[in-house]
């Protein structure tokens, strides 16, 4: 899997990120432990969720 940045992670929409969530999920969950894939995978659920969390309004 590609890995998400945080600038590439900005610049898209709300629905986008939890698309790309939703497939760094799947890759996370398919890939073998300690591959390269893997690594990408749950770093870039890192920068989504970081993301993510960043929009959302604190009460």
């Amino acid at each position: 899997m590609k890995l998400v940045t945080h600038f590439e992670a900005a610049t898209r929409s709300t629905a986008e990120l939890r698309c790309l969530l939703k497939k760094a999920f799947a890759v996370a969950a398919s890939t073998p432990p300690c591959s390269q894939a893997r690594r990408n995978a749950l770093a870039s659920i890192h920068t989504i969720e970081f993301e993510l969390a960043r929009r959302t309004p604190h009460l």
